[in-house]
């Protein structure tokens, strides 16, 4: 199985970033997390992107606030999928700006782009593309489907 790797910015971003490592790891997908900046450490940051595909790896995600460069940096150096999660901020701190600053790619280098925070959909992201070509991961999804559906209808029974 592919390996996903986690990518932030700084490690104040790992309270948000934990949330797709517990996603990845309750669906056996394993992972790698690292800190890289794509202002402060863009030579290590490159290797990295450079060097995934053949290091086993078959997406990224890249979580960065503020200025929110790091998903781009790492997929202007890669063709993986690379899914990208805006932080807040204390500047912004409905994270706008790193919402922006994440789905404004230039053509070419595209970004996938979960919710500000999301990083919990980005890992469930980042199992779709992996369970493209495995299908026993694609059945774990598909029963995570069916459960989360059945918590909703049981909600509703309760209301009735």
């Amino acid at each position: 199985m592919k390996k996903v790797a986690i990518i932030m910015g700084s490690d104040s971003d790992l309270p948000v970033v934990r949330k797709a490592a517990d996603t990845l790891r309750s669906f056996g997908v394993p992972y790698q997390m690292h800190v890289y900046s794509a202002h402060r450490t863009p030579e290590q940051a490159r290797a990295f992107a450079v060097n995934a595909r053949s290091a086993g790896f078959g997406a990224i995600i890249a979580a960065a606030g503020m200025a929110a460069h790091l998903a781009g940096a790492l997929a202007a150096n890669t063709t993986l999928p690379v899914i990208g999660i805006p932080l807040k901020s204390a500047a912004f701190q409905n994270g706008i700006d790193a919402l922006l600053s994440t789905v404004q790619m230039p053509s070419g280098i595209p970004v996938a782009a979960v919710a500000v925070d999301g990083a919990v959909n980005a890992a469930l992201l980042s199992i779709q593309i992996l369970a493209v070509s495995d299908p026993d991961l694609a059945e774990k999804l598909d029963q995570k489907r069916r459960e989360d559906a059945q918590k909703v209808l049981e909600k509703d029974a309760a209301l009735q």
